[in-house]
């Protein structure tokens, strides 16, 4: 009996530790354009276990959905700034930025009033 209450209880517990392969979370990023949404959902969809990966243009809100035991949100941000966009907690490299398209400049203020409408 007792052998059968511990199984029980180490049954219980690592199933309550087990991880959710349908999180969603949701990032603010930066960018301005059609070729930013672009490159922002392809970094984040050539992440493994990335299942969606939706940016918003206008609100700057990046939606996931992810397989937490393939992946977590620092490998998705990593992957993010890697092609050049800032999240709110962490930034791109120069290099990384200064690789986009002169239109997506998010950081100059003249591009930013150029997309302004």
């Amino acid at each position: 009996m007792k052998k059968l209450l511990a199984i029980a209880i180490l049954f219980i517990g690592l199933t309550s530790f087990a991880q959710n392969k349908n999180a969603k979370s949701s990032l603010e990023v930066d960018g301005v354009c059609l070729m930013c949404k672009d490159r922002i959902e392809k970094a984040c969809i050539k992440t493994k276990g990335v299942k969606s990966a939706v940016w918003n243009v206008d609100t700057h809100e990046l939606k996931l959905i992810y397989d937490e035991r393939k992946t977590n949100l620092d490998i998705i941000k990593q992957n993010i700034v890697a092609v050049g966009h800032d999240l709110k907690d962490l930034k791109a490299s120069d290099e990384a930025y200064n690789s986009l398209h002169h239109c997506c400049k998010y950081r100059d203020e003249e591009v930013l009033d150029d997309h302004k409408e």
